[in-house]
């Protein structure tokens, strides 16, 4: 059985749920081009009607897509194509502690905040700093390669004098304290990492393009040097279902 489909037809197999067929076929449309990764969807009525179906069944479609990472909706906007192939989930294998401070390589880091910042009370908490003392500030999305899809968010709080180090070549693949490290010679001396879930904020959810309260795996990591005094302090969300850290340890 077979219904009209824009540039083909909408498949009905044996035992594949109507929702499940549409979204198939939408998910092959976005792979051969028709609608170009950062392009909208048509409207939710338009659809419909191509594919002769209810807005309750495209809209369980719409879900299947967006679960799998092509596309994401937000409420009163158009329906966005991030993927033109489903993101796989990144899994960082690691064999040591100190490898849960690196991110895989086919990832990268887009700065979109650079500032200097005045610690107030609660920035002096979390950076374990003194209420006054001056930091730079680097607000940046994790993007997978050959995709718009965003793994994380990061709020990178570094030394004022270190804030040259955006200007670096591989400023956007490297870790920043490895950067630190190398250009200024500052070696850490011990590292803290903390993990816990915690729904997004109004500004961490505008960033990642995710509904305000969607669960989060929060790290932040801070960095020390031979003295004990924090050089790089960062505080990274990973949406559900966009990142996974895979622990081995071997004798």
């Amino acid at each position: 059985m077979t219904r009209a489909l824009h540039g083909g037809l909408l498949k009905l197999e044996p035992g594949v749920p109507l929702h499940q067929s549409v979204a198939n076929a939408i998910e092959e449309q976005i792979r051969e081009g028709s609608w170009q990764v950062g392009s909208s969807l048509p409207p939710e009525v338009s659809l419909c009607k191509t594919f002769g179906i209810s807005r309750h069944t495209l809209r369980h479609s719409l879900s299947a897509l967006e679960e799998g990472g092509l596309i994401v909706r937000r409420q009163g906007a158009p329906t966005k194509v991030i993927s033109r192939q489903r993101p796989r989930k990144f899994t960082q294998s690691f064999n040591s502690p100190a490898d849960i401070l690196r991110y895989p390589k086919e990832t990268y880091r887009i700065n979109i905040a650079e500032e200097y910042v005045e610690c107030d009370v609660q920035l002096a908490s979390l950076l374990r700093s003194q209420i006054g003392s001056s930091w730079y500030h680097i607000g940046a999305v994790r993007k997978q390669q050959g995709s718009e899809l965003i793994v994380a968010w990061s709020d990178i709080y570094i030394l004022p004098q270190f804030a040259d180090l955006t200007h670096e070549p591989d400023h956007s693949h490297s870790m920043v304290y490895e950067q630190i490290e190398r250009r200024y010679g500052v070696r850490i001396d011990r590292a803290e990492v903390d993990v816990y879930a915690n729904g997004a904020s109004k500004e961490v959810a505008a960033a990642l393009d995710i509904s305000q309260g969607t669960p989060c795996l929060v790290i932040i990591r801070h960095y020390f040097d031979a003295n004990g005094n924090p050089f790089e302090v960062s505080i990274t969300h990973h949406p559900e279902n966009r990142f996974v850290y895979s622990m081995q340890f071997r004798g």
